[in-house]
């Protein structure tokens, strides 16, 4: 496993970074204080944003499975993966199918520092990682080349990233280049937050966000179909993640309480 690329690889602790924000709530330990504080900010507004974070994690691990069985994906590029949090997408795959090859791609140093010791591929497969930002998408497209076959269809996930992305990064461009240099066969799988169902919940969390130097920029549900055009989106199509083929759940659990503000998807690249 590698892991270089341009991001200067110096971890900073003076602001919270999302990666890390996600961690905590995820009860992770790969955090400091400034993103625990970020985090329990937020937990003071809405007591179920830990809830969110897990069924985000469930949604990616519900398509993942879906993705491994019965789509027959061998290859994958997940980018924004975060501190590897166990059961982590190339274990997933790689338990249907240990000839799976991933790359993971993130531009936090604190995930490069875990990533050799976390990120354990089968012999049969691959496990690779590259330090960058999804600003950068022709390095990452250079570097994933070096473990994936772009020949060979590829499933790109971009799990609750796009909403780290203001509207200057012109994100859909952005997802639109990373999809363009991917085969026929392959998917995109992609959440996104809304401010669609809790506006006001959403723009307390978007405040908090802006005041620790990181953007958040949840879009609509017309915005995030955008991301899909021209791909087949495969069935129930653009919904809330919790509405994902929830007959795939493994160790899920509810809250009533919980308003899920985001979007999810899968697309097929005809």
């Amino acid at each position: 496993m590698t892991g270089t690329g341009p991001v200067t690889a110096r971890i900073d602790t003076s602001r919270p970074h999302p990666a890390r924000v996600y961690d905590w709530f995820l009860g992770g330990k790969d955090n400091y204080p400034v993103d625990e504080e970020l985090g329990r900010q937020i937990m003071s507004l809405d007591g179920t944003a830990r809830h969110i974070a897990r069924t985000n994690r469930w949604f990616m691990q519900r398509v993942t499975r879906w993705l491994a069985g019965p789509a027959g994906v061998r290859q994958y590029l997940d980018i924004g993966t975060g501190i590897p949090t166990e059961p982590n997408l190339h274990q997933l795959a790689q338990r249907v199918a240990p000839e799976s090859r991933v790359v993971y791609a993130d531009n936090d140093p604190i995930v490069l520092k875990h990533a050799e010791a976390l990120l354990r591929s089968t012999p049969e497969g691959v496990t690779d990682y590259v330090q960058a930002d999804v600003r950068e998408p022709e390095f990452i497209l250079r570097r994933a080349r070096e473990s994936l076959d772009l020949a060979r269809p590829v499933a790109l996930s971009l799990v609750a990233l796009t909403h780290f992305l203001g509207d200057e990064d012109d994100p859909h461009a952005l997802v639109a280049r990373l999809v363009g240099a991917l085969p026929s066969g392959s998917y995109l799988v992609l959440s996104q937050l809304t401010a669609d169902f809790d506006p006001e919940a959403v723009g307390r969390g978007v405040a908090l966000y802006r005041a620790g130097g990181v953007t958040l920029a949840p879009r609509d549900r017309a915005e995030i179909a955008r991301f899909f055009e021209g791909l087949d989106l495969v069935q129930p199509g653009l919904v809330q993640v919790t509405d994902w083929h929830p007959e795939l759940a493994l160790d899920e659990s509810t809250d009533a309480d919980a308003v899920i503000s985001l979007y999810g998807a899968v697309a097929r690249k005809p």
